[in-house]
């Protein structure tokens, strides 16, 4: 049976929606919840605190305080559902099985709607690997840079939940022990074919061409997954037992 205080937390939510309430929009006082949702002062603090613990809402103490609307940051939400696959074993196909059918919707769905700005910052972020990396530490640092222009289409796609998705799984690739063992071998052919994928498909979003959009982002994908779960086998042979008998 549902706590009543989770009743009460659904119920403020609701009551948030209907309202059609704002970051910063102050909620009802502690003791106009309680009647409006015939609760005890205990049972309303619960409710708020749980609210409060997902971070919907920020409560302040003292004049002028009191319950408001929280602005939840993509960050916090990513972190708290980072928490889930924590101790996952997560695969680079795992990844990249989403990455495959996700990343060419979303490089479509900007397709016709960058500015000259917007060119610029997905070029900027090339500028950083322009040249094959010199050495361990800025093979790592390209590879990280490389996402960044995943990012920028991420910022830009107007469908929030595909931004937040995509987001996401970029945040995994640049966060998982995983990633960052793969990262740190050579792979001079990730590299080059990264940016060779990422020019192509400057030019295609530039004419505005959907279908070859999709086509190249696909492409990309595919052949980042190959290169990637080639080197994952190598850091995976690295650190798990030997199998085979003496």
């Amino acid at each position: 049976m549902t706590k009543r205080s989770d009743q009460v937390a659904d119920a403020l939510k609701g009551l948030i929606a209907e309202h059609r309430l704002k970051p910063g929009d102050r909620l009802p006082q502690e003791k106009e919840l309680m009647v409006q949702f015939v609760a005890s002062k205990g049972t309303v603090r619960e409710a708020l605190k749980a609210l409060d613990t997902q971070g919907l809402i920020i409560t302040r103490t003292g004049p002028g305080g009191g319950a408001f609307v929280a602005d939840v940051p993509p960050d916090r939400a990513m972190s708290l559902l980072a928490n889930y696959f924590y101790f996952k074993d997560i695969t680079i196909h795992d990844i990249y099985q989403l990455r495959i059918h996700l990343e060419p919707e979303l490089a479509a769905s900007v397709c016709g709607r960058l500015s000259n700005d917007d060119f610029q910052r997905l070029q900027n972020t090339m500028t950083i690997y322009d040249a094959p990396p010199k050495n361990q530490q800025e093979e790592h640092s390209q590879r990280l840079a490389e996402l960044s222009f995943h990012e920028v289409l991420v910022d830009l796609c107007p469908n929030p939940i595909l931004s937040f998705t995509c987001h996401f799984l970029l945040g995994l690739l640049k966060n998982l022990r995983l990633c960052h063992d793969i990262y740190d071998l050579p792979n001079p052919e990730l590299w080059e074919t990264g940016r060779h994928f990422q020019m192509q498909l400057l030019g295609a979003l530039k004419r505005k061409d959907e279908d070859e959009v999709r086509r190249v982002m696909r492409a990309h994908m595919i052949r980042a997954e190959s290169l990637m779960q080639a080197q994952e086998t190598i850091v995976l042979d690295e650190f798990l037992p030997s199998k085979r008998l003496p």
